[in-house]
């Protein structure tokens, strides 16, 4: 464990020892402290502690897909790892075909897990009656196109481009990642959001300990109808108020990150 983070376990612990019996949020069952923490957790996590994990994933060969990661939220970055060490991203194309149909036997769809829909398989092909490919008609080499180097087109100067090492997009729907590669790419890595309230041992980072805190408080008195209105906005602008102060400290900007923006603004390039 990290030693700027605290166990969960010990935040809820420190949080049942600081309630006596006058308190509005004693006389709560550990399972829903628990629940309101993981719940703090995961809100905290997702605006202000985000944790970006880095993982390599095989491509399944079969369909060229990759498994997203079991505690996946959003992606960050998808790329490859050459042999210096260094992320070669791969761009996303929201244009690559995932679809599927339904799956039938001797022209009859079934639901065999029962649970009422009909099953459905991969069709990852070209639709009936269209051969798709490109309707590129040679224009577009002379707007689009400036220069040919090393059998390369080169593009224009402010139209974009680029280079990738392949494209891919996203499958929530079968929570994979679709791979489109002009060579056999066997790993990807992807660097991504993780939910830490789904890992066997969540931790908080110090910084955000009080306003997890404060949360708890706050969720736990919302909806009891015997709390006073003014005890519930008092333990919400005090959840606010945290939170705003951790977000500050995680966001902290130092002498020396000043000093390296303002020279960035100095630095020229060779104009391509």
């Amino acid at each position: 464990m990290a030693r700027n983070y605290v166990p969960l376990q010990q935040v809820i612990n420190d949080f049942m020892l600081s309630l006596d019996g006058n308190d509005f949020g004693a006389h709560v069952g550990d399972s829903a402290v628990r629940n309101f923490a993981l719940r703090g957790v995961r809100e905290l996590g997702f605006d202000l502690l985000k944790v970006i994990k880095s993982l390599k994933l095989p491509v399944n060969s079969t369909n060229n897909t990759v498994d997203l990661p079991d505690d996946f939220v959003d992606w960050s970055k998808v790329g490859i790892v050459g042999g210096d060490g260094l992320v070669y991203v791969l761009g996303e194309n929201k244009n690559i075909n995932y679809s599927q149909k339904y799956s039938d036997v001797n022209n009859v769809n079934y639901d065999a897990d029962g649970d009422g829909l009909l099953d459905r398989e991969d069709a990852k092909g070209a639709t009936s009656g269209n051969t798709g490919g490109t309707t590129d008609d040679g224009f577009g080499s002379y707007i689009f196109r400036n220069y040919v180097y090393s059998n390369s087109a080169g593009q224009l100067y402010g139209h974009g481009g680029g280079r990738y090492q392949g494209e891919f997009r996203m499958n929530l729907d079968q929570n994979r990642i679709e791979i489109k590669s002009n060579t056999d790419v066997g790993e990807v890595v992807i660097e991504y959001v993780a939910d830490e309230a789904r890992s066997s041992n969540p931790q908080v980072h110090a910084y955000a300990e009080e306003a997890l805190m404060a949360y708890m408080y706050y969720k736990i008195i919302e909806r009891k109808a015997a709390v006073p209105a003014n005890e519930k906005a008092r333990a919400r602008a005090e959840y606010y108020n945290e939170r705003r102060k951790a977000n500050a400290r995680m966001k902290s900007f130092t002498k020396e990150e000043l000093l390296r923006t303002i020279r960035k603004n100095y630095k020229q390039a060779p104009k391509g």
